[in-house]
Order: C-alpha cells, then sequence, then structure tokens
C-alpha cells in the first residue's frame, strides 16, 4: 500500500490490486470504489481493439514515487507501463508504455482513474461536476448529460478536447471544497476529458491519445494534476487559468493589444441570422421573402434605427450548390452578383456580412437538395484519399447531419488529398470580401475528426499531431483571408482561439442536463469574444418569450447578442423553429438591445470588451421558472443575469441584466439595489 499526501488530499493505492482504494479531500472521506488506475487500448492492424489494465498486470518494480506493471497476458506480456507521481501541493501524475508488439499500435491509455460518489441529486453526500462543455455546465446528476464513446466515424458530440470540451480540466466540487483535474499539456493534444456513471459511482479520468504507429511506446510529457481547490467552480478555473495564461498557444493575445482585430469587433455589432431558403434545415429549399438578399436591408434599417446596432448579416441556406453539403459552399445562391450587391450595400450602410460554412465534410449527396450530387466527382478524382479513414485504415462515411441534410465522408485535413480539398471549396469563400465565416460549424470546437489512414501525412492512431495541425491549417487560412474573421460551432476550443475569434456559443444546449456556467468567458475573454449564435437546439419552449434571457447571458458575458429571423422577417425563437404562431415579441427585444448597447458604450464597455472575469460572490435574486420541451422538467434559474470584471487598470465591477418587463430587485454583500425593467446596472467594487 502506497499513501499520498498532498495540501487536502490524501490517496491510498493498492498497487498489488492495481486500485486506488481510498481517497479524502478535506473532511470528506470519499472510498474510491476501486477502478483500475489505468486503462490501455490497443489495435491491430485490422483495427480490432484489445485492452489492458492496472488490474490484469503484474508489478515489476516498486517506489516510493512510482511502479511499473508489466505481464499482462498475451500477446502483451512484455507491455511495459511505469506510473510515476510528484506530491506537494498538488499531485501531478504521469505515465509511459514502452514495449508494444510490433504487430499492435497503442491508441489510448485512460489515466489516472478515480471514481468518486454518484453527484448530490443521486447521493446526499455527493457533490457537482464542472464540465468545460460548450461553453461550461455545472451538473448535479452524472446520469443527465449523454455520454458516447468516443469511436469512428466521429460525431460532434463526444467528450473530447479540443472539440466540444473547451479546456484540458475537470472538477469535482462540494460546498467547502472541490478537486480539480487537469492536464496541463502546453501541446493541447487530443484528448478525452471525461466522466461517466461506474459502480455506483462516477469515473472521472484523462483518456489520453498516443498518436503513436504500430510497434512505437507513448510517454506522457505532461502531468496530469489533481489539487484541492475551494468548492465554487470559479475556484477551480482560477487554477487552470494561471496555467493558461503562463503557457499560452502559440498566437494567442490579448484583444486589447491585438492589432490583428477589425475595428468592428469592439462595436459589440448585433448579429442577425436567417435563412434566404425555406424555414428550417429539413424544409423544402425554396426562396423565401428573405431572397434576393437586399430584400433583408428595410429589416435591417428598422433594427439600427431602433437599437443604434452595427449589424452582422450571418447568412443560412445561402450556398449554390446546397444547404449544409460542404466542402463546396460557392458560387453563392441567385449568383455572385446578387450577393456582392447585398455585400456593397451593407458594407455602404456600415454593417457586415457573415455565412455559415458547413465545416471539414465531403458531400456526396444532399438530402434537400436531389440534384446537388457528387458521387462521380468522388470516384473520378480520387476524393477518398483525402477523407478519414477507419481503423481497419479504410475510407468510411460519416455521420454529420446524415441523413437530415447530406450523406458523405469527414476530410482529413492532414492529409495532402484533403487539403486540396479544403482549399479547393474555401478559397472562393476567402475572396468574397465577406466579413466574418462560421468556416468550421459542424467542426465543434474547431478540432479535426479522428482518422486512422496508414498512408495520410500523419501517425495511423489519433493524437498530438492533429492539435498541432488544425493551427497551422488554421493560421493559414487567417494569412490567405486577411481582414475576415473565422468562428466554428460552439466556443473554439483552446489551441485555436488565436485563429477562431467569434465561434457560435452554443450555451443553451447545457441548460437540459445542469446549469450552463460561463467557464470559456471567464477563462479566454480577455483574448477573444464570441456571438450568442443561432441558439440550434434551444430546449426552452418555443412559444414562452424567453429570447431577452438568453440575449441577457451572452450580453453579460461579454459576448455579441444574436436575434434570428423568421423566413418572412420576423423574429424566431430560436433556429429550428417550426411554429411560428407565437414569436417573441419584437419590440420588448428591440428595446432591450439598445438598453444593452447604450449601457455598453456608456460605461460597461471597459469592462465586456476586452475586461477579465473575476472571482467574487453572487448577488441574490428571485427564481424564475422556465418551461421546456420535448418532455423536459422545468427549470429554475435566477431571475436576473450577473457577472463580474476587472478592467484594465485594475478597477472591478459587477454587471448586472434584467431581462424582464419589470423592476427587480437584488441583494449584494447584504446591501439592496434594483435593476430597471429591460436594463442593466454596473456596480463597482
Amino acid at each position: 500500500m502506497i499513501k499520498i499526501f498532498a495540501k487536502d488530499i490524501e490517496a491510498h493505492l493498492d498497487e498489488e490490486k492495481g486500485v486506488i482504494s481510498y481517497f479524502k479531500l478535506g473532511n470528506h472521506e470519499l472510498f474510491s470504489l476501486s477502478s483500475p488506475i489505468f486503462v490501455a487500448r490497443l489495435r491491430n492492424e485490422s483495427g480490432e481493439c484489445f485492452y489492458i489494465d492496472s488490474t490484469n498486470g503484474k508489478i515489476v518494480s516498486n517506489g516510493s514515487q512510482g511502479f511499473v506493471y508489466s505481464n499482462f497476458e498475451a500477446p502483451f506480456s512484455l507491455v511495459s507501463v511505469k506510473v510515476t507521481w510528484v506530491a506537494d501541493i498538488s499531485v501531478s501524475w504521469q505515465i509511459e508504455v514502452d514495449q508494444i508488439p510490433k504487430e499492435y499500435a497503442l491508441e489510448w491509455v485512460e489515466f489516472p482513474k478515480i471514481c468518486l460518489p454518484r453527484l448530490i441529486d443521486n447521493d446526499p453526500n455527493g457533490g457537482r461536476i464542472l464540465f468545460p462543455y460548450d461553453e461550461g455546465i455545472l451538473l448535479t446528476d452524472e446520469t443527465s448529460l449523454p455520454r458516447y464513446e468516443p469511436e469512428f466515424p466521429m460525431s460532434g458530440a463526444y467528450f473530447i478536447f479540443p472539440n466540444k470540451v473547451c479546456s484540458q480540466f475537470i472538477s469535482y466540487l462540494f460546498d467547502d471544497i472541490g478537486l480539480y483535474f487537469g492536464a496541463h499539456d502546453t501541446d493541447r493534444a487530443f484528448k478525452g476529458i471525461d466522466f461517466f456513471p461506474y459502480n455506483d459511482g462516477v469515473a472521472i479520468c484523462t483518456r489520453l491519445y498516443s498518436g503513436a504507429d504500430f510497434g512505437e511506446g507513448y510517454k506522457q510529457n505532461y502531468p496530469i494534476v489533481w489539487q484541492a481547490c475551494k468548492g465554487n467552480w470559479k475556484d477551480a478555473c482560477d487554477i487552470y487559468r494561471a496555467w493558461f495564461e503562463k503557457n499560452l498557444p502559440s498566437g494567442v493575445i490579448k484583444t486589447k493589444e491585438n492589432e490583428s482585430l477589425p475595428s468592428w469587433y469592439e462595436n459589440m455589432p448585433l448579429v442577425v441570422t436567417y435563412p434566404v431558403r425555406g424555414i428550417h434545415d429539413m424544409d423544402k429549399m425554396e426562396p423565401n421573402s428573405l431572397f434576393p438578399y437586399t430584400n433583408a436591408l428595410p429589416i435591417f434599417d428598422e433594427i439600427k434605427s431602433r437599437t443604434g446596432c452595427q449589424i452582422m448579416s450571418l447568412l443560412m441556406h445561402w450556398e449554390g450548390t446546397a444547404p449544409w453539403a460542404p466542402p463546396y459552399v460557392w458560387p453563392p445562391y441567385g449568383g455572385v452578383n446578387l450577393f456582392n450587391e447585398f455585400r456593397d450595400k451593407l458594407h455602404k450602410n456600415g454593417d457586415l456580412l457573415g455565412v455559415y460554412c458547413s465545416g471539414f465534410g465531403y458531400t456526396s449527396k444532399s438530402t434537400l437538395i436531389e440534384s446537388y450530387n457528387c458521387e462521380e466527382k468522388i470516384k473520378n478524382e480520387n476524393v477518398l484519399e483525402g477523407v478519414c479513414h477507419s481503423p481497419a485504415n479504410k475510407p468510411e462515411p460519416g455521420i454529420t447531419c446524415t441523413p437530415y441534410q447530406r450523406y458523405g465522408y469527414d476530410i482529413c485535413p492532414a492529409s495532402k488529398r484533403g487539403q486540396e480539398l479544403l482549399n479547393e471549396g474555401f478559397a472562393p469563400v476567402f475572396k468574397s470580401g465577406v466579413d466574418y465565416a462560421q468556416i468550421l460549424d459542424q467542426n465543434h470546437g474547431g478540432g479535426q475528426y479522428m482518422c486512422y489512414a496508414r498512408g495520410h501525412n500523419h501517425p495511423p492512431m489519433p493524437g498530438a499531431w492533429m492539435t498541432s495541425n488544425m493551427q497551422e491549417l488554421l493560421k493559414s487560412w487567417k494569412k490567405t483571408a486577411s481582414g475576415m474573421l473565422f468562428g466554428c460551432e460552439s466556443t473554439a476550443s483552446e489551441p485555436f482561439i488565436g485563429s477562431l475569434q467569434m465561434s457560435d456559443n452554443r450555451f443553451e444546449l447545457g441548460y437540459p442536463y445542469g446549469t450552463p456556467i460561463p467557464v470559456f468567458a471567464y477563462i479566454y475573454h480577455e483574448y477573444l469574444r464570441n456571438f450568442m449564435g443561432n441558439q440550434c437546439g434551444c430546449p426552452f419552449e418555443p412559444t414562452v418569450d424567453t429570447l431577452r434571457y438568453r440575449l441577457a447571458y451572452s450580453f453579460s458575458i461579454g459576448d455579441m447578442m444574436t436575434l434570428i429571423l423568421s423566413p418572412k422577417g420576423g423574429l424566431m425563437s430560436h433556429w429550428g423553429t417550426h411554429d411560428f404562431s407565437q414569436p417573441p415579441s419584437w419590440e420588448k427585444a428591440l428595446t432591450f438591445i439598445k438598453n444593452m448597447m447604450d449601457f455598453y458604450n456608456n460605461g460597461a464597455k471597459k469592462y465586456l470588451y476586452c475586461g477579465k472575469m473575476t472571482n467574487a460572490p453572487d448577488i441574490e435574486c428571485e427564481k424564475i421558472t422556465i418551461p421546456m420541451f420535448r418532455g423536459r422538467p422545468s427549470i429554475t434559474l435566477p431571475r436576473l443575469l450577473f457577472s463580474t470584471w476587472e478592467a484594465d487598470g485594475g478597477k472591478t465591477a459587477y454587471i448586472v441584466v434584467n431581462p424582464e418587463d419589470k423592476a427587480v430587485n437584488f441583494k449584494l454583500n447584504g446591501k439592496e439595489y434594483s435593476v430597471d425593467a429591460l436594463n442593466a446596472i454596473l456596480i463597482t467594487i
């Protein structure tokens, strides 16, 4: 038995059994449910999976700060797994796997793995989990967020960094103390940041993908850190933010120092997004009343006159090929001349043009536009050489947007042919004169999908090469499309924030599973800002007017607000709405946005533009109950939205936003305040 001690942490390792048998955090004794310290997966050349773990090997070397396992079942009897740690204020873990048989490749190792009590909804002695998924979620039920085992072909919903998971940490929190799990990896390698129900508890682990070739070992060159923190989610974020600020990704600089950003970036433009064909994604793709493109200009004139906002028109279903059918989005629907006329009139009015694109897919055929079919092109132009290959080293179809919008493959951007395909598809967009392209919609976080090809310019196992390849590709695009900003679906994952500086922050997707919390803004807002997004998948009942609440969330964390227009120029509650009989209030939405813009320009800008979120006590206010749809239970949320900030120069303030049509009171540090209807206040500290 080995005992490990750090500040407020005590762990007992039963190295003979290969488990963490006891764990104590502060005053909480958390008897581990004996999960293996590590689990590794290997593949043979046919793609079959094989597993070894710390419970089925034997100790061959033992010490006070590490041990070595070997003698696993054949054919892995010679595989060597070395586990080491350093304990002081925190515990820093590392692992090394060696002596892999030449016929096998190490795909990943889960390490260090620990099992803690179920969360508070399922265990009165349990805690909560801070998970940096999308913008960030605070969960009280470990079963609420569906977990999908990351496999090929890859989905955008996996608990993977850098994809849907934006940061390399996760935390288990009690009211009085928390446990921070952080991967302090300066390469930002592809990895799982994960939790899941396990043996009547919740397992928390990091899955480290090797990026190895057949017969190669893997040596972790960074620590996995366990550290005690206070029980507030911001306290856990503070640990990771301190590491991040000392180890910035290449090309990442603070917004206030970033001379490459366009002048409009600080203006808080209002994003107005809508389709020019159909009314939703599975609709008949016939022109609606917002086509031709210039039909939207009178609506923008009204919005501008009522709000004082600069407008960014962000188009959907604009592709002349087929909606959501990458990589060939050009020419625009209706032709280049109509598109350019719209662009030029927007710019003349001081406004902006953006387009949604669809990431790294290669469409074989559209299910929305029957005539759009690339199957012959795929056969005749060697397309499959550039798509993601399965673990059996075969090109296989992808699953993104099938069967609703398209069938096809996922392009591997690390392959020469894949890069050619992407450049062919996107080059016209880079030259189009648009101000913004959500170039990686459907590539959540900006990451690429797993590829196991042995003939591409990368190792056959997923790993760090995926991150470095994407960083270089995005930097080259940014250089090619000078003056255009890029973004992705969801918040941009950490290694890509220097190139994806305005993304579709889908915070609302967290509401069915827990409480959305601004983890992304808390850690990264000094370096970039996002926008509210088209709210696709919003779980709130669409016949109830919750638009202003969501606008308030985005505004309060420094993101740009978004309106979604219906095909007739009214308001949608969110993208994907089919029923427009009870739309959000146009009058109240525009009044609220005007008030927020006045508030931003008259004192709040120095906090919300490139300020830094701070760790301060919460306000106290009444709660509201918001109905959900599709049979989900209603959710209770604070009536007001708030955030705390430090501006350049050290001034700090609370920003409290009231999206309701009546004044609302709250308490802060025992003192009572009131926020007027559809307005906000700033309280300096």
